[in-house]
């Protein structure tokens, strides 16, 4: 199976405010937008799974069809800047997307 990476044109994280990062998966086309939509895969439970948050705390998970994009918004699990945080734009947070498998 196909992973994402291999589908999609741009995936990436960035900082949303000291709160919230950010992900978008950006794709070259209707189709292969349409296929990882359609496929289901990225819904709340694998998120969930992926960044170890509960699924009711995912702050927005849709796709925008007008960009053939898909995005994510999470809560930071530590205020940016703080003591601890790792990164603090949020730069490499889409890293785990990347090998999730798309079904054909």
């Amino acid at each position: 199976m196909p992973k994402l990476k291999d589908i999609a044109k741009i995936i990436r994280s960035k900082n949303a405010g000291p709160f919230e990062i950010t992900m978008d998966i950006i794709f070259q086309s209707d189709e292969a937008y349409r296929r990882v939509l359609d496929s289901g895969v990225l819904n709340r439970e694998l998120i969930s799974r992926l960044y170890r948050i509960e699924p009711d705390k995912i702050i927005t998970l849709c796709g925008y069809d007008a960009a053939r994009a898909i995005k994510i918004t999470l809560p930071r699990s530590r205020r940016q800047g703080s003591v601890g945080e790792t990164d603090m734009h949020a730069a490499q947070q889409h890293v785990p997307l990347m090998e999730i498998e798309i079904p054909s």
